[in-house]
C-alpha cells in the first residue's frame, strides 16, 4: 500500500469536513521551509542562491509550531535547503509528531545515516528522499558525482531502522522514460514505501534555465512513462494528478492548497513563486489575488507549470467533490493504462544514458565545508 490507512483516513476525513463546511479554499499540505542552505548545488534549484546572511537564518521550532497550528493542514512537508542541516530539526519533528501531523521530511540523504539517531520511527514521519533517477541521471541532476550511492545508502539505513521512506523525483526536459521506468523498479526493489514524481518548474534563480519542460512535452513524457505501468509500482500521489500529467485530465491550479511558510513569512502565492509575503496565514488567504495565478489567468509565470504543489490539491478536491470523482479515483488507482502508442514511443526513446540531462556541472561543497561557510 502506498501510504498507511490511518493517513489516508485522516486526509479523507479532513477534506470531507472542508467540503461539508462549504470551504472552497483550504490547505492540504503545509510547505514548511525552516532554512534555505543546502549541502548540494543543484543546477535546477532556486532556493540556494540567496546571500550568506539569508542562508545562515533558521526558523525556530516555535515559529514552525505557530505556522502549523495557524494553517491547520493535516500534512506538513519540510523542504529546504536541506532540513537535516537545521540544528533543531529533531525538536521540530518531535513537536509535529506530537500534533499528529503527517510529516514528509525532504532530504537529499547525504546526512541521513548520521542523523537517524535523532529521530524515532513513527507512522507520522516519512523521510522523502530526493532521487532524480538512476545513478548517472541523479548525479547529473544534483551536480555531484556519487550522490546517488550516498542517497541509496541513506535510504537503506532508514528502512533498516524502521522508518517510513519515500522518494521524490523531479524530471527535466530530455528525461529518458525508459530509464525512469527502470528507476521505479530499482526503488521498489530497495523497499521504499512509495514514490512521488513531478516535472521541474523554472525557478528564476536556478543556474540552469534550459531544461525545464513546457506543458506539451510534460504530457508526452508522463504518458510514455506512466502508461503500461507495472503492478509493483507504488506512488505517493493522487492517481488523478498522475492522469493530469499524462494529459488525460484538465485541472486548474489550486495555489492555496499547499501554502508555504519560511524565514520571510507566508509566501505569496505558492511554493514556487515569490510575489510578496504575509505575516499570518489569514492575511495570506485574504490578501492574495488568487485569480492572478494559474494557466487560465494568463500570468506568464504560470504558463508552463504543472507541478504537484499547484495541481495535486485540485485533484484531491476532485476526488471528494462528487461520486464521479471518487469513482474515477478508485478506477485510476488500479489501472495500468495499457497504451500501444506509448509502447512504441518507449522503443523510439532508447538512447545513451548520458544524453538524458546534460545539466551544467556545478561542484557542490562538502557537508563539512557548507557547515563552516554558513
Amino acid at each position: 500500500m502506498a501510504v498507511p490507512v490511518s493517513q489516508m483516513w485522516t486526509v479523507a476525513s479532513y477534506v470531507l469536513r472542508q467540503k461539508l463546511a462549504g470551504r472552497k479554499r483550504y490547505p492540504l499540505v503545509l510547505m514548511l521551509e525552516p532554512l534555505f542552505r543546502c549541502n548540494l548545488a543543484c543546477a535546477g534549484c532556486g532556493k540556494i542562491q540567496y546571500p550568506a546572511h539569508i542562508l545562515k537564518t533558521d526558523l525556530s521550532p516555535e515559529d514552525c509550531f505557530k505556522a502549523v497550528d495557524e494553517c491547520g493542514a493535516p500534512m506538513v512537508s519540510i523542504p529546504g535547503g536541506e532540513p537535516l542541516m537545521h540544528p533543531q530539526i529533531a525538536e521540530i519533528v518531535e513537536g509535529l509528531v506530537a500534533r499528529k501531523k503527517y510529516i514528509y521530511l525532504c532530504t537529499n540523504a547525504l546526512l541521513l545515516k548520521e542523523k537517524l539517531h535523532l529521530f524515532k520511527p513513527s507512522k507520522y514521519l516519512s523521510f522523502s528522499v530526493h532521487v532524480d533517477g538512476q545513478k548517472e541521471h541523479h548525479d547529473f541532476s544534483v551536480c555531484r558525482e556519487g550522490g546517488y550511492e550516498l542517497a541509496l545508502d541513506g535510504i537503506r539505513g532508514a528502512i533498516e531502522a524502521g522508518f517510513r521512506v519515500t522518494t521524490n523525483t523531479t524530471l527535466f526536459d530530455g528525461a529518458d522514460p525508459n530509464s525512469v521506468r527502470n528507476f521505479f523498479d530499482e526503488m521498489m526493489e530497495v523497499g521504499v514505501e512509495s514514490m512521488m514524481v513531478s516535472p521541474g518548474y523554472s525557478y528564476d534563480k536556478a543556474p540552469d534555465q534550459k531544461h525545464f519542460m513546457g506543458r506539451a512535452r510534460t504530457r508526452r513524457l508522463f504518458r510514455t512513462m506512466l502508461s503500461n505501468r507495472k503492478k509493483t509500482w507504488r506512488f505517493n500521489q493522487s492517481p488523478l494528478f498522475l492522469e493530469y500529467l499524462m494529459g488525460k485530465r484538465h485541472y486548474k491550479c489550486t495555489p492555496w492548497g499547499m501554502p508555504t511558510y519560511n524565514i520571510f513569512g507566508w509566501q505569496k502565492p505558492c511554493y514556487l513563486l515569490q510575489d510578496g509575503y504575509a505575516e499570518s496565514y489569514r492575511e495570506l488567504m485574504e490578501t492574495t489575488e488568487w485569480a492572478s495565478y494559474g494557466t487560465e489567468s494568463g500570468n506568464p509565470q504560470c504558463a508552463n507549470c504543472m507541478v504537484h504543489c499547484g495541481y495535486e490539491p485540485t485533484s484531491v478536491d476532485d476526488t471528494f467533490g462528487s461520486l464521479r470523482g471518487f469513482a474515477d479515483t478508485v478506477k485510476a488507482t488500479f489501472s495500468l493504462y495499457p497504451d500501444q502508442d506509448a509502447l512504441a514511443d518507449l522503443e523510439r526513446e532508447v538512447r545513451p544514458v548520458h544524453s538524458y540531462n546534460p545539466l551544467v556541472q556545478i561542484e557542490a561543497p562538502s557537508p563539512q565545508a557548507e557547515e563552516s561557510r554558513v
